[in-house]
């Protein structure tokens, strides 16, 4: 397993661990973003889906592809921060076949890969925050590491669109063990936030690009409290200020999701729920 890179918060300067997350390429090969660590990370201000990606090359085959912009969240503020990550480099056959030569060799480089979605500006930003308390493995294969020593590890699916959302959170309500997780019927709304309910657990799914708020998590509370269940909030582009203190005093779980579909405690109550499951 890669170990933790330290990504610096722009907002309260905690630095926060960060695995790479490792994705399958056609050909089979892991292929992970490679991280630029010259360049500063930057706050997520801003999110659009077509702006949620970044082409990374297979190593192994020379293949590009398009895979979930590398993030994290800070454990302390709850800023999302882009982790910067390097623009394709020309294969190696191309590098062996013209050496020395300039334009050839870097003319297709630039042309998939020149930086358009690098995180070097704010063209490259991305979805909502990944784990920052304490890192777990990462990719498919990843989960925190942590809870019932009999629990698989969670094995996410990308979100790509709000359904992948509020599906990858009911795949990790029962991963955590809650059985007979309903899922509304329908596409999800994109400007509105799902309900996902279990036998002891009341859940909401904000697929939205906006962090969530006050009287959201709130809501997610009453009615929790009204079925004398868990309250959980997933949410992509984190929460507010305001949002986060008050799930705190009311024992909330907050997780926030990346583009990898790997969910991520944001605070203790999150971290235990991790741990005990359902």
């Amino acid at each position: 397993m890669a170990e933790a890179v330290p990504v610096r918060c722009p907002a309260c300067q905690r630095e926060n661990g960060y695995i790479s997350p490792v994705f399958p390429c056609a050909c089979g090969s892991p292929v992970t973003p490679p991280l630029d660590p010259a360049a500063a990370p930057l706050p997520l201000t801003h999110r659009t889906w077509q702006d949620s990606w970044v082409t990374v090359r297979c190593g192994a085959c020379g293949r590009e592809s398009e895979w979930p912009h590398p993030e994290v969240g800070c454990g302390s503020c709850g800023t999302v921060v882009l982790v910067p990550v390097l623009p394709p480099e020309p294969p190696a056959s191309a590098v062996e076949e013209e050496p020395g030569a300039g334009a050839g060799a870097e003319s297709g480089a630039p042309g998939a890969g020149s930086g358009v979605r690098r995180d070097g500006g704010p063209s490259g930003p991305v979805p909502a925050g990944a784990a920052s308390r304490s890192p777990g493995p990462a990719g498919a294969a990843g989960g925190r590491g942590r809870g019932p020593a009999s629990r698989p590890p969670f094995r996410p699916v990308t979100i790509r669109t709000a359904r992948d959302a509020v599906a990858t959170a009911a795949l990790y309500l029962r991963w955590l063990g809650f059985r007979d997780v309903r899922q509304p019927d329908g596409v999800p709304i994109p400007s509105a936030a799902v309900d996902l309910r279990a036998p002891g657990v009341v859940a909401q799914v904000d697929p939205t690009t906006a962090p969530a708020g006050l009287r959201a998590v709130e809501c997610v509370w009453l009615n929790g409290l009204t079925a004398s269940a868990t309250s959980v909030y997933f949410a992509l582009a984190g929460y507010t200020e305001e949002a986060r203190s008050r799930a705190d005093d009311l024992g909330i779980p907050l997780f926030v999701m990346d583009l990898t579909g790997m969910p991520q405690p944001l605070n203790d109550p999150a971290d235990a729920l991790v741990g005990r499951g359902a």
